[in-house]
């Protein structure tokens, strides 16, 4: 059993709260699933909840976490010596025969996990499955899981979904797999940051996570019409007020003196005036809140990126890219699709008579961790770029401390966020993508669907997101091996 009561959570680094007042019980046959925008503090919240030590570091706790049972942790990455670390290594002294059943439920055999390859040459599904398979031989009573949709394939998505639907443990995860997300929570956990991020608000909702997008929606739809009506009617009683306040007082400044039962009969008039000011003022006190809901934004790439029909991108033996066609490539974890990706972009990134734009799986490759945002996405110095470059950072929810702060201490999300805001500002019209849906919140995601969708030039993307194949593709590639593609 695990209860979370009146949990405050604080950064150290400006004190800001970042999860305030949590209550929250974890039942025995939940899903349940924390969602919210790129650096919301979902990964803090999960390694509180585990060990506030894990996160210590950078953030301080308040309230209670009552935890019975055994709770398992599955973190959103190895750590550098477990991935230098040969898989026959990876479960200690823990005897593997004991499991056999498990592990060929997970697709693993003994002979697999006593080979001396090192964990980092496996692909993510199969990092994932090892994982996991080790953290329920501790035959955990509650599991605990950051983003495990990262670096999956396809059939490991659809495994993973069995997994998580038929575990015998509750589940208390974080994802940004919307297709995930409907097919397993019974449970929505929504954390927010609201008024520029320096109000945090969570919302728990115990049902589907469809069924919470629209009650969500209808909910802060009926709230704002009766927020909004009330302030109207307000407005116009005190409107009809001062009109009634006005005409008294006047008939207290033309009255003679001569008449002071005249004048008495208006003191009372004025007395019963203000006692009505007295309960407008109270009234407005129990109006509703104007309702806040954080939204998804992300900038938005220039209309005018048009290529014509018929420009040849790229001429492969198996893939040809011709006009404003966006093209996607699936397969199995290992298969080759990030190097393929790589080739295709060096191909690219020179030429004069295009200008292509790269966002590869890891960061690293094209971002500076030590480096500032601003620096990174204004390398001319100008004050009128800089100042762009702040109005779209601004409008993706980026704080000044944000803008101004190293890359390095960015979530996963805000540094694909700035990627993108990269793209738009060189004005690219291709892009080589590989995942790119894959660091964004379920809520962020639909604004990069419609935003890729609308763009005007190329695109060249890997991806395992269901949805964004669907609404974005035009054409979908299996990579079989190497360079053999097949359409699906």
């Amino acid at each position: 059993m695990l209860e979370i009561k009146n949990v405050t959570i604080s950064m150290n680094i400006n004190d800001r709260v970042i999860i305030d007042g949590f209550n929250f019980v974890l039942n025995r046959d939940d899903r349940a699933v924390i969602i919210g925008e790129e650096g919301n503090g979902k990964s803090t919240l999960i390694k509180m909840i585990f060990d506030e030590d894990m996160a210590s570091g950078y953030a301080h706790m308040d309230g209670q976490i009552v935890k019975k049972g055994k709770m398992a942790y599955l973190p959103q990455f190895l750590l550098p010596q477990q991935l230098a670390m040969p898989i026959n290594e990876f479960f200690g002294d823990e005897n593997l025969g004991r499991h056999t059943k498990m592990l060929a439920q997970f697709g693993l055999d003994l002979d697999f996990l006593m080979q001396n390859r090192r964990m980092e040459t496996l692909s993510g599904g199969e990092k994932i499955k090892l994982q996991l398979a080790k953290i329920l031989m501790s035959e955990p009573d509650i599991l605990l899981l950051d983003e495990p949709t990262n670096d999956l394939d396809l059939d490991t998505l659809d495994w993973l979904e069995n997994f998580i639907n038929s575990a015998a443990q509750p589940i208390l995860y974080i994802s940004h797999d919307e297709t995930l997300i409907e097919h397993t929570a019974n449970v929505i956990i929504h954390i927010e940051q609201l008024v520029k991020k320096s109000k945090s608000k969570i919302t728990v909702y115990r049902g589907g996570y469809k069924d919470y997008i629209k009650t969500r929606g209808l909910s802060y739809d009926r709230q704002m019409q009766v927020a909004k009506k009330q302030r109207a009617d307000h407005k116009a009683q005190i409107q009809r007020w001062r009109q009634i306040h006005d005409k008294v007082e006047h008939q207290q400044n033309a009255i003679s003196r001569g008449d002071p039962a005249g004048g008495r009969l208006l003191k009372k008039k004025m007395a019963n005036v203000k006692a009505m000011e007295r309960r407008l003022g109270k009234q407005s006190e129990d109006f509703l809140e104007i309702p806040q809901m954080e939204e998804a934004i992300l900038a938005g790439f220039d209309p005018k990126i048009n290529i014509p029909n018929g420009k040849v991108i790229l001429d492969m033996p198996q893939l040809t890219v011709t006009g404003a066609v966006c093209i996607g490539i699936v397969g199995k974890n290992g298969v080759g699709k990030t190097t393929l990706l790589r080739k295709i972009w060096m191909q690219l990134k020179d030429r004069a008579d295009i200008k292509a734009a790269y966002m590869p799986q890891d960061y690293t490759e094209v971002l500076d961790y030590n480096q500032n945002v601003l620096d990174f996405l204004v390398q001319t110095g100008e004050k009128t770029d800089i100042t762009h470059a702040r109005t779209y950072l601004g409008g993706m929810k980026f704080t000044k401390d944000e803008m101004m702060g190293k890359i390095g201490r960015l979530s996963g999300g805000q540094k694909a966020k700035v990627l993108f805001l990269d793209m738009v500002l060189k004005g690219a019209n291709v892009l080589v993508l590989d995942e790119p849906t894959r660091n964004f919140s379920p809520l962020s995601a639909p604004e990069i669907r419609r935003t890729l969708g609308d763009f005007g030039g190329a695109i060249i993307s890997i991806s395992h997101d269901r949805k964004y194949l669907d609404e974005v593709c035009d054409e979908v590639y299996e990579l079989i091996s190497g360079n053999d593609l097949l359409r699906v």
